[in-house]
């Protein structure tokens, strides 16, 4: 199936297995974008089982594929977390469980040599400057597409609000810290009689443009086995400082699928159907200020979905989930007119990559020059990785 007329996609990955990459909010490019992370697995339709393994390797852009180590920590949405170093350029880091210490790390995997280190707490996310990354309790999130086999869902209720949380890690010398416990959330919670005997976690941490903040999701719900959430979104300085909730359940309530920060330390993007009209526009608001004042920056494609603006931030990417018919749309947006420009529809079809959370989602990256966007897609029956130049 041709995924457009006009623009020429190219597959990376080998037709031997189902690869990807992972989530949107990160980058797969090495430091001279000559190599994309991969993960290659057996199956996409079922969760990982304890002890199940997926396969991390490079693609070029010329579709020649390196297999390099294995994990145990994946997910079919957010892969393992994989991510380059900064401060060293031939090495990647990526979340797996380590058997004699019976918990989730992150390897540190040189390019000719192998596994020459880890940290002691998997990472979720890394800081732009690359001197920082972002850990969290992963057994506790209940959507088990979002986290891995071998941390199973704990006994414990509630978390222990003074030692668990959000924690940093120094990616120099791998120390970490609890920046903001639990008990610290509650404080400044909206609601907080609301978290009285419910299941409460922690996902989608990721830093903003300079390095200076962090963005998360506290949710919480009464069964942890068959979720159904209430989401309220934090931000915190990456000292600990200035700890906020700009964004409480009131703004979701099913109106808001994504969020991610934007251009400026402050900026973040949304996309969010508050217009009663099931349309789901492109929205940008500065957390600084509250009340929150939203500016539209376009009404998008219509249906919920990611998006991310590129690195010169003039642009935006951004995909659907599947429609009626199983497309699902990519578009480039011009941030300043809201200009929409479909560049692919990508046919998903069930049962193969589209139930729950082993579907399918093309997860749009930029490539650090805006040069090369990569997209995962199941549309050639096997789940790939494609890009396309522009």
């Amino acid at each position: 199936m041709k995924i457009h007329e006009k623009y020429n996609w190219k597959r990376l990955t080998p037709m031997d297995g189902h690869y990807f990459f992972g989530y949107y909010d990160r980058n797969p490019w090495n430091h001279d974008q000559t190599l994309h992370l991969t993960l290659k697995i057996d199956q996409c339709d079922r969760l990982p089982r304890p002890g199940e393994t997926a396969e991390i390797g490079v693609v070029t852009m010329d579709a020649k594929y390196t297999p390099l180590t294995t994990t145990r920590a994946w997910c079919h949405q957010q892969g393992s977390m994989t991510l380059w170093l900064k401060h060293r350029p031939d090495c990647f880091i990526y979340n797996d469980y380590d058997e004699k210490a019976k918990k989730l790390v992150a390897r540190i995997f040189q390019l000719g040599k192998g596994v020459v280190g880890q940290y002691d707490v998997p990472i979720y996310a890394m800081s732009p400057d690359g001197k920082w990354g972002v850990s969290l309790n992963f057994a506790r999130i209940p959507r088990r597409g979002y986290t891995y086999a071998d941390a199973p869902i704990p006994d414990n209720f509630t978390p222990s609000l003074e030692q668990d949380g959000l924690f940093l890690v120094n990616m120099q010398n791998g120390k970490v810290k609890l920046l903001v416990s639990y008990r610290k959330m509650y404080a400044i919670h909206p609601v907080p009689y609301e978290l009285d005997d419910v299941y409460v976690w922690l996902n989608h941490a990721i830093f903003n443009c300079d390095s200076s903040r962090i963005l998360w999701l506290l949710r919480n719900c009464h069964n942890p086995l068959a979720p159904s959430w209430k989401t309220y979104m934090y931000t915190v300085g990456i000292d600990g400082s200035d700890l906020r909730c700009p964004l409480p359940q009131f703004y979701w309530e099913g109106k808001i699928s994504h969020q991610i920060w934007g251009r400026t330390p402050t900026e973040i993007l949304i996309d969010a159907a508050w217009r009663e009209k099931g349309h789901f526009d492109y929205v940008v608001f500065d957390e600084s200020q509250l009340p929150l004042q939203a500016q539209l920056i376009s009404k998008g494609l219509g249906p919920m979905g990611h998006t991310i603006f590129s690195p010169d931030g003039k642009l935006l990417l951004a995909d659907t989930y599947p429609d009626a018919n199983s497309m699902q749309h990519l578009a480039i947006v011009k941030a300043d007119s809201g200009t929409v420009t479909p560049i692919g529809h990508f046919r998903h079809l069930k049962p193969a990559g589209a139930i729950g959370d082993v579907r399918n989602d093309l997860h749009p990256r930029w490539s650090p020059n805006g040069k090369i966007i990569t997209v995962d897609s199941i549309h050639d029956r096997l789940r790939g990785i494609y890009a396309l130049k522009i």
